[in-house]
């Protein structure tokens, strides 16, 4: 136990099948938490799962569409029903646009990348609330983006969605600081995840945006660097931070 405060804490890190997901699930379970795996990749979430009890951790593997109520209650139920408490919520789960800016996105894409970036975090946190309030605690930690903090990382749906998140995360840190819940988000740069961008060889988009991301940002970062972040801010060790959204990028947000 490195002293963060999440041995026993049952945390549920969704979007957790790989990428900074996996990585998040695996350093809680390090630090002695049990996590909920949470996951539309049936395959990824189970072995995510299995990676952590092979460690010695305890966690479970819940596989649905998180923009759905019915899925939303039973990651809430199979938590505490398997910890007993839910100390922690990780909001990770998301999916790019297609880089396509205003004028060139169509109903599809703005839809369903609001439907999973932005109304999928709001409905689980919505659903985890009453719990961490008749505890009186609870940390809820997004995963938003560079796209949250400026206009040139990603396309319209996308940088509408984590604009959305940055929101959500002020507005949580306001109404319930005084109950003991905090809420707070990373905004990572580009990081090795598996996660693709299918643009349009001809829109506008993706050259727009393509230009500005090459001209400004540092090194690739790792799926890890950003759990260490993540784990971080659920910790006690940020016990007095709330309402921060915590750009690791290199210094992208700096330039």
């Amino acid at each position: 136990m490195s002293g963060t405060g999440h041995e026993g804490r049952g945390v549920v890190v969704t979007g957790a099948a790989s990428g900074i997901g996996r990585a998040t699930a695996l350093r809680f379970a390090r630090e002695g938490a049990k996590v909920l795996v949470a996951d539309l990749d049936r395959a990824g979430a189970e072995a995510t799962a299995k990676e952590v009890e092979a460690a010695g951790g305890v966690a479970l593997a819940v596989v649905g569409d998180l923009s759905e109520q019915q899925v939303v209650d039973t990651v809430v139920e199979r938590a505490l029903e398997s910890f007993g408490r839910l100390d922690v919520l990780v909001n990770n789960a998301g999916i790019m646009d297609r880089m396509s800016a205003l004028g060139e996105t169509d109903d599809a894409e703005w839809e369903r990348v609001l439907r999973i970036n932005l109304t999928a975090p709001f409905l689980l946190t919505r659903a985890v609330l009453p719990h961490m309030l008749a505890a009186q605690r609870g940390s809820i930690v997004f995963t938003c983006s560079e796209a949250g903090l400026r206009g040139g990382a990603a396309g319209a749906a996308y940088t509408a969605s984590k604009h959305g998140i940055v929101g959500l995360v002020k507005n949580l840190a306001v109404m319930y600081r005084g109950q003991g819940i905090r809420a707070n988000a990373v905004a990572p740069g580009p990081t090795a995840t598996g996660i693709q961008v299918d643009a349009g060889p001809d829109a506008h988009g993706p050259g727009i945006v393509g230009g500005l991301i090459g001209a400004n940002i540092g090194r690739l970062g790792s799926a890890e660097e950003q759990a260490a972040a993540i784990v971080f801010l659920a910790s006690d060790a940020a016990s007095f931070v709330n309402g921060a959204v915590l750009p690791v990028d290199d210094g992208w947000a700096a330039v």
